[in-house]
């Protein structure tokens, strides 16, 4: 094991805390839902957030595996982590709550699990630049890196901000479409997906004249569409 699989067998299992937590609420969602209202905001919420958990967990792999190890960037990795793992714990009501139905809890709590998450990016797009400092075409990352998470930004924000019903569900739906799709093109053309992640060239490119003279492909941050 090197120093990178250390820190994300710890980072991936305090991360992986927080999609049990989503996983368990939907269950006992699924269990009561004769007795609790369920409705189809709270199960949305918790959609993106899942999604949005996976998208980040494969950008920090993508994105620091050649990162050097240090104490700093374990305490960094576990901030993120707990800020993701309190998001996941509010998206569903707990037994004691008493909740009669999932909307009641998600108004009040549905503001509170997005800027979290939005914090959690934060953090997350800090640390990725902070490891790029001093590195060729560092500009042209940072470049990638404010412009989707300005994306991430102008649907996430919204959402959470909002009291419409239509306006959560039109920007969550647009970002939950985004995630599938990259994770279709993932899927289709891996090899593509993985060099644009992390702004080398793919080996088809590599094949051709002049290629390594070509600037990298911006590295999109954590969460974000482009992630």
């Amino acid at each position: 094991m090197n120093a990178f699989e250390f820190f994300f067998s710890f980072y991936g299992l305090v991360l992986g805390l927080s999609v049990a937590v989503i996983a368990t609420g939907a269950a006992r969602a699924f269990k009561h839902r004769k007795t609790v209202r369920v409705g189809w905001k709270t199960p949305l919420l918790a959609v993106f957030a899942a999604f949005d958990i996976a998208t980040f967990w494969d950008a920090a792999w993508t994105n620091l595996g050649q990162a050097p190890y240090s104490y700093g960037m374990l305490i960094a990795g576990l901030v993120v982590a707990i800020v993701y793992f309190i998001a996941a714990n509010l998206i569903f009501p707990e037994p004691e709550d008493d909740a009669h139905s999932l909307d009641q809890h998600f108004g009040a709590n549905k503001r509170a699990v997005l800027l979290l998450l939005t914090l959690a990016n934060i953090l997350m797009v800090a640390l990725c630049l902070s490891m790029q400092v001093g590195q060729p075409h560092f500009a042209i990352l940072a470049v990638g890196y404010a412009v989707n998470f300005l994306i991430y930004v102008a649907l996430v924000v919204p959402a959470a901000l909002t009291k419409r019903a239509w306006v959560f569900a039109t920007t969550m739906g647009l970002h939950i479409a985004l995630y599938l799709v990259l994770a279709v093109m993932s899927a289709v053309a891996p090899d593509m997906m993985a060099a644009a992640a992390t702004g080398t060239a793919s080996p088809a490119a590599s094949t051709q004249p002049k290629a390594a003279d070509a600037p990298p492909t911006a590295v999109a941050p954590a969460g974000s569409p482009g992630a």
